[in-house]
């Protein structure tokens, strides 16, 4: 293994384990603080809210999202090309996903 693919798997890993620990924050029903505008809101809108419910989705789509991270240094350092095509497919899909489930239905509304 050369300097570059340690670089590689270093990166991946820190990033895939940052995402994996924010994953478990989440379904944990803590860290509405790192959902963008949750901490931004007013008490009164806040309140509207079920952040624990929200912490919770948004947990299950971050804890994958930092499990397959190490995709990218498998397929990069071993050249199966389609490997990072399923990270890509799979990171698009799930923040499609997200997007559309979290806004429609007033799921996350008390």
């Amino acid at each position: 293994m050369n300097g570059n693919e340690i670089s590689l798997w270093i990166i991946t890993g820190i990033i895939g384990l940052f995402l994996v620990i924010s994953g478990i924050l989440m379904l944990l029903g803590r860290g509405s603080f790192l959902i963008a505008g949750c901490n931004t809101l007013p008490k009164e809108e806040k309140d509207k809210y079920n952040t624990k419910a929200l912490c919770k989705f948004m947990g299950k789509i971050i804890l994958p999202m930092g499990l397959i991270t190490p995709l990218i240094a498998i397929g990069g350092i071993y050249n199966i090309s389609w490997l990072i095509t399923v990270y890509v497919v799979a990171m698009i899909g799930l923040l499609i996903f997200a997007i559309i489930y979290s806004n429609t239905g007033n799921r996350f509304i008390k």
